[in-house]
């Protein structure tokens, strides 16, 4: 288990070079844009336009910040996605087209391998104490905004907005936490 600081994140241009992404995880460690098998990453949307595509990679989507995005995914009917919205996946090799609702958003991105990997998103709001039960898969808890302290396993510490918490094998296990925060819970696991 291992604190992830929102300063430590490392910035760097879109694979479309029309943006900036701030990953906050990827594995393998040392992975490019190009060869990871998962990837964790805040992105800020700030003119419409099409998203990069990443070939044999699946995406589920969040949006952090913002008035929203209209997706137009492969032909589908458009989706309008919100902070109130549900994460979406869809695969990331099709082209999908943006289309900003009023200025720009921030956005959340879990990205996949789509042949060995599977990969989930929720959000969890907290306001006071709650537990979380993890799946047994690598889990990255974000903290978006506010603050909170947590426990596992006789583990403890704290995350402020934009930390976040990585954990390599949560082996279906409980996160205790404490606090007033939004947060968001992503799972991977081998499938």
């Amino acid at each position: 288990m291992r604190i992830l600081r929102a300063g430590d994140h490392k910035r760097m241009p879109w694979k479309n070079g029309k943006g900036e992404t701030v990953e906050i995880a990827v594995f393998p460690p040392d992975a490019s844009i190009n060869d990871f098998d998962w990837r964790i990453s805040m992105a800020t949307v700030a003119e419409d336009g099409p998203f990069s595509i990443f070939p044999g990679i699946d995406r589920t989507l969040a949006i952090l910040d913002g008035n929203g995005m209209v997706l137009d995914i492969a032909g589908n009917s458009p989706v309008l996605l919100t902070t109130a919205s549900d994460p979406l996946a869809f695969p990331a090799d099709i082209p999908v087209a943006a289309r900003l609702q009023d200025g720009a958003i921030t956005d959340l991105n879990v990205m996949t391998r789509r042949v060995g990997l599977a990969q989930t998103l929720i959000r969890i709001d907290v306001d006071g104490s709650k537990t979380v039960q993890l799946p047994p898969s690598t889990c990255l808890f974000l903290c978006h905004r506010g603050a909170l302290s947590f426990r596992r396993d006789g583990e403890t510490g704290a995350l402020t907005a934009g930390d976040a918490l990585l954990i390599d094998d949560a082996g279906a296990t409980a996160l205790e936490i404490d606090g007033e925060a939004r947060c968001y819970l992503a799972s991977i696991t081998i499938g």
